[in-house]
């Protein structure tokens, strides 16, 4: 397949993939969904690979939510799989079991929101605006919008944005939780650098089960959660990273994980 909308480097363990239609604000197309599928079943496949990075080119925008130019001659079976393709590709990125980050410089909205919000963290840059737009064009999100930002924001925060299409600044998503960080737009990809590094310096599989058991627990109740957090300690105890991490510990040193 030839890639036209997306750019794709790997590097030092991480996968860089950045969504590459400057022109459109790096808004998502059909194409530019399945690429970015695409990479991310590669960089799943990569054992090299530690670290998932996902950004738009340029400095106006990360995302600017899907290109309206898919809406033309639409009907109510072809917007629900317009939905549902969205949804699969945020779906891939959340369930995938290395972390992800989300270099949100500029533009998040609509489709481009949910796209960072499946990530595992986000870094944005001082000049972001983020929001979900879609209600000024008579829709809803709906790549996920709708369940996701109440876990970040609060039902009535998400209500708020959802209902009034409003954007809030970097600073603003920062303080309710939405984005992680935020950085001058000159820092942020040394930034998303560090942190990627210091990831790769964590165990793997820890990583991978602490993601799975924070993803599950927003839909299970304390009891199985629990249940579920203790299983996956105990498989941990097990592992080669364990013995090495409490080993290096003790002799006082830097440990050296190989996700076994």
């Amino acid at each position: 397949m030839e890639f036209k909308n997306t750019l794709y480097e790997k590097s030092a363990g991480t996968a860089n993939i950045t969504i590459n239609r400057p022109q459109a604000l790096n808004a998502l197309n059909k194409e530019t969904i399945l690429e970015i599928s695409l990479r991310i079943a590669d960089a799943r496949q990569d054992e090299n690979i530690k670290v998932i990075v996902i950004t738009g080119a340029g400095d106006r925008a990360f995302c600017a939510g899907a290109d309206l130019n898919m809406m033309k001659d639409i009907n109510a079976y072809k917007g629900m799989r317009l939905s549902q393709i969205g949804q699969k590709l945020t779906k891939e990125i959340e369930e995938l079991e290395k972390p992800v980050i989300a270099a949100i410089n500029g533009y998040a909205l609509g489709g481009g929101l949910e796209l960072a919000m499946a990530c595992d963290l986000r870094i944005a840059s001082e000049n972001a605006k983020l929001g979900q737009p879609e209600v000024n064009v008579g829709l809803i999100p709906g790549w996920g919008g709708t369940q996701r930002l109440p876990q970040f924001v609060g039902k009535g925060k998400a209500k708020e944005m959802i209902f009034t299409g409003k954007r809030i600044d970097a600073k603003t998503a920062e303080q309710l939780g939405l984005v992680n960080k935020v950085v001058p737009l000159e820092q942020l990809k040394s930034t998303v650098e560090k942190l990627a590094s210091e990831l790769m310096n964590k165990p793997p599989i820890a990583i991978e089960l602490a993601k799975q058991l924070i993803n599950s627990s927003i839909e299970t109740d304390l009891k199985v959660g629990l249940k579920n957090e203790a299983e996956a300690f105990g498989i941990l105890t097990s592992t080669e990273d364990f013995t090495e991490g409490v080993t290096a510990f003790l002799e006082k040193r830097k440990p050296q994980y190989k996700g076994k």
